[in-house]
């Protein structure tokens, strides 16, 4: 896949965006020895021997001067989480550790301090220069806390990917339409449209389309001309005679990776290219998923999100899967690897997992229910309570 362009954003705009140049440590990390208590800055030998003098404090923010001796072995300073620990103390006694008589300072009874204890060395973290997020990550809140830690308020990151998005059937109408007797509202593209927003790409034609092998044609010549890296396509990818997709983009010479996985929902799932042509010098990729709306969920975890991390200039992120304890029995027929609705609690004690109840892949509301896939292999036929069980998360 040919590299993203490449552009600078607000810091406070990168969520999710992939960068496309690496942070760096501006200078060491932590700039200077950092007390990771509050406590007291001493010298271990001497504290472990008798009493000490405390001779002043040092909040975070402030600096030992320069122009000062430095801390000696039968002194100590009152010292703040996070602020730098003077020269000459080799450790930081926590309060909680202390007994403190006015100005002297002892151990309490039964604690120790070993020099080094609960101080960060200067450039422990990093030293300046050095990498701390590659280039090809996606940007979480951490990611931004360190960037800003470093001073880099405008990364750079690759551009987000342009997708189209086609819905086909003459059922279809869209979700601000009145329906018919015999139609439905689009649900799709609004779903795939907010699953493209959260992955940082950028949902762009939102069209639906009748079951005409001429106007999928025509939509599929407007989509390759126009700027999108990504096509998807929701219906008409089954064996029914008014399945049209996979004849209108052989029509447009496409090249077909694979056209069907043995899973349930999403069982007819396409995905493929269209070559350059003489109306567009670009080669466009595509899904083509199943209309119904729990497979079109499920595909776009398992195929779409992978892949847009590789548009989006990153590696290409497999689904997220998590072990859980199932609730209760289960009973399945064979054949197929099954994606099913599943409410995953994330106890921290035992995350368990059960079933939604639901009447197939049509079923919005229970798609709605749920907040994972409990994923079962061809194989299975009965699981018992307790066993233990794999989810594809959302």
């Amino acid at each position: 896949m040919p590299a993203p362009a490449t552009e600078q954003v607000q810091l406070g705009e990168s969520l999710q965006r992939t960068l496309a140049a690496p942070i760096l440590a501006d200078r060491n990390l932590p700039p200077f020895r950092r007390s990771t208590r509050d406590g007291f800055a001493v010298t271990a030998e001497s504290i472990a021997t008798g009493s000490v003098t405390i001779i002043g404090t040092i909040r975070a923010g402030e600096i030992w001067p320069a122009d000062r001796e430095p801390l000696a072995a039968n002194q100590a300073v009152a010292i703040m989480t996070g602020a730098p620990v003077p020269p000459g103390a080799n450790s930081v006694l926590m309060s909680e550790h202390s007994v403190r008589n006015q100005n002297t300072l002892s151990l309490a009874p039964n604690r120790s301090l070993a020099a080094g204890e609960n101080i960060v060395p200067e450039g422990a973290e990093a030293l300046a220069g050095a990498t701390l997020v590659p280039a090809g990550t996606r940007i979480s809140a951490a990611e931004i806390a360190l960037a800003a830690a470093c001073g880099h308020i405008t990364p750079v990151v690759y551009a987000r990917p342009r997708v189209a998005i086609l819905s086909t059937g003459d059922e279809l109408v869209p979700p601000h339409s009145h329906p018919g007797a015999a139609q439905i509202r689009n649900s799709n593209a609004p779903a795939l449209a907010a699953m493209i927003s959260a992955h940082a790409a950028l949902p762009i034609a939102q069209q639906i389309l009748p079951d005409s092998l001429d106007a999928i044609v025509a939509a599929l010549q407007s989509a390759h001309a126009s700027d999108a890296n990504l096509l998807l396509l929701s219906g008409g990818v089954s064996v029914g005679d008014y399945d049209l997709v996979e004849a209108a983009l052989s029509q447009l010479n496409a090249e077909f990776f694979f056209t069907g996985v043995n899973m349930q929902p999403g069982r007819p799932v396409v995905f493929g290219r269209i070559p350059p042509s003489h109306t567009s010098p670009r080669t466009l990729y595509f899904f083509g998923l199943p209309g119904n709306p729990v497979s079109v969920h499920v595909c776009y975890l398992l195929f779409v999100a992978p892949f847009l991390a590789a548009l989006s200039g990153g590696a290409a992120a497999p689904p997220r899967f998590a072990l859980a304890t199932l609730a209760e029995e289960i009973r399945v027929r064979p054949g197929t690897q099954k994606f099913l609705p599943a409410y995953f609690s994330f106890d921290f004690e035992s995350p368990t997992a059960r079933l939604v109840p639901w009447q197939g892949s049509g079923d919005l509301s229970a798609n709605a229910r749920a907040n994972a896939y409990l994923a079962l292999p061809p194989d299975c036929t009965t699981l018992p309570a307790g066993a233990v069980v794999r989810l594809l998360l959302r």
